[in-house]
């Protein structure tokens, strides 16, 4: 379930807001208690005062003791009633029953009498509730000279509700105020804990400086630092994250989705794909990403630009190309000296001179085919290495008939090279272990127009169908269809490709079939 985080301002003002409605509510129910008690007061003396004078009343005691003149009653309680402004007034005769009332539908029926005492002689003043409605109600007893009992005067008034106690509250400003300021003072010290909490004990000078620090130092390493959110939207970017991944100055707060990102990128920063030292190809430069996931906050991405290591890199293996080249031509020239030294100590001079002739001429006829055919040297040099290698596990390497190379300039001849380099130990890795030594063969076609066109043939075993769109966007060799192994030869092949406009792809046709071209004129982006 996603949580919204809402921004430290808000919280201050919802809190404002709640302890301002709790302290105007506390002030009303203040009001209103002070109301009924004031109610409960002084109105509950004015209806005693007017029961009592009610029940001394003459003509009062001589109708409730005479059953022929009751009728006069109703008189003498709607006279009390009008005069003292009380809402009712009602007579009883001795047992509590009602003889005269405003509301007909009482009489003849008991006084709703609570816990009232008026029947034990005693007057009384309390609530009684009738039909729902409160009211405040003081009960006096009719005595006969001879102090008997011999009715009941009820004088009532209806409780004040809420909006009428609010209306008729007393005037008590200091007693309010005091009220007013220990809730407000209550409240605002709650809130400045909460905040104090909030805010892991920091002043607001001190949260200013934590964040001056911050974005000293985020914007001072050499490391790009890329914070991520739990919908994956970026929260926070450094100046060399921005440079690593070209990333657009307004690309805090968007979707990691929505940015112009490949997608090995994309699969690595949203954790899409893990794992520590993350390779990712980005327009020209090879940068390392670690994604560290952090709890109910999102991820940390750190990147460095690995660029001129993996430019180093691909310099040593190009000498190690150069050292396994000399080293198989060493190893092949020992064997065929051993053989030579063999035949001559065997007596066979003219097998000697015809073991000799043959495997001159095979030589010399390999690098006058290179020679004849491809004239920039850097690539002709790498065919003949790269001859000896192939000879050394058993793979035959061949020239396409129709090759033709003239000589290019410094810079597409070098990654004419690389892309080639490439290709051809690719070849070769695909065919280790793939069939009969007389069936393995890598045949390369190299031509030049408008552009230069590689294409390497092997016969080996292809390249599985489910990787042949992935192959290069994610750095596979196509030792990845066997063993899984992941490599940077191809992707950086398709990187130097498209650098200078133009395209590397693959199919299979009796094998793999990678063709690479490489426009004469090319941009260089």
């Amino acid at each position: 379930m996603l949580r919204v985080q809402t921004s430290l301002s808000r919280q201050l003002l919802s809190w404002q807001l709640l302890i301002i409605f709790v302290l105007l509510a506390s002030v009303a129910v203040f009001s209103v208690a002070q109301t009924n008690i004031a109610f409960r007061n002084n109105e509950g003396r004015r209806m005693l005062s007017v029961a009592e004078d009610l029940a001394a009343t003459t003509g009062v005691r001589e109708s409730l003791q005479d059953p022929y003149r009751r009728d006069a009653l109703p008189i003498f309680a709607e006279s009390a009633r009008s005069l003292s402004g009380a809402d009712d007034v009602i007579i009883a005769d001795e047992r509590g029953v009602v003889l005269t009332s405003p509301d007909p539908a009482q009489r003849g029926k008991p006084l709703p009498l609570g816990e009232s005492t008026v029947l034990q002689g005693r007057s009384w003043i309390g609530v009684v509730t009738t039909d729902g409605v409160e009211s405040l109600v003081a009960h006096v007893p009719v005595l006969s000279d001879g102090l008997r009992t011999i009715g009941v005067v009820a004088a009532g008034s209806n409780t004040p509700d809420v909006l009428q106690g609010l209306r008729e509250a007393p005037e008590n400003p200091l007693a309010l105020l005091a009220f007013a300021t220990v809730l407000g003072v209550a409240g605002s010290v709650l809130l400045a804990r909460r905040v104090k909490r909030q805010t892991l004990g920091l002043e607001p000078r001190e949260i200013t400086r934590l964040v001056e620090h911050r974005e000293a130092l985020l914007h001072g390493v050499r490391e790009g630092v890329l914070g991520i959110d739990e919908q994956n939207r970026i929260t926070l970017v450094n100046d060399q994250a921005r440079q690593l991944l070209s990333l657009p100055d307004d690309c805090v707060g968007r979707d990691i989705d929505s940015l112009d990102l490949n997608d090995r990128a994309r699969d690595v920063l949203t954790g899409r794909t893990d794992g520590v030292d993350q390779i990712v190809l980005r327009r020209g430069k090879v940068v390392v990403l670690n994604r560290m996931p952090i709890s109910s906050v999102g991820a940390v991405v750190t990147m460095r630009d690995r660029t001129e290591l993996v430019d180093l890199q691909r310099e040593l293996a190009v000498h190690r190309d150069t050292t396994d080249t000399l080293r198989a031509q060493a190893h092949e020239f020992s064997n065929r000296l051993h053989t030579i030294s063999g035949l001559i100590e065997l007596g066979e001079y003219e097998e000697v001179q015809r073991y000799v002739m043959r495997i001159s001429h095979r030589h010399e006829q390999w690098h006058a085919e290179v020679t004849a055919r491809i004239h920039d040297s850097a690539t002709a040099a790498l065919l003949i290495a790269k001859a000896s290698l192939a000879a050394e596990r058993g793979v035959g390497l061949r020239l396409d008939e129709g090759s033709y190379l003239p000589a290019l300039d410094d810079r597409l001849s070098a990654d004419l090279v690389t892309v080639l380099g490439n290709l051809v130990d690719n070849a070769l890795d695909a065919l280790e272990g793939a069939g009969e030594a007389d069936d393995r063969w890598v045949e390369i076609d190299v031509r030049c127009t408008d552009e230069v066109v590689v294409v390497v043939r092997d016969s080996g075993p292809g390249v599985a169908a489910e990787i042949v769109e992935e192959v290069f966007r994610h750095g596979f060799t196509t030792k990845a269809a066997r063993g899984g192994e992941r490599g940077l030869g191809l992707a950086l092949t398709r990187q130097i490709c498209h650098r200078r406009g133009g395209s590397v792809h693959v199919h299979n046709a009796r094998g793999a079939v990678f063709t690479a071209t490489l426009p004469l004129g090319g941009p260089q982006a």
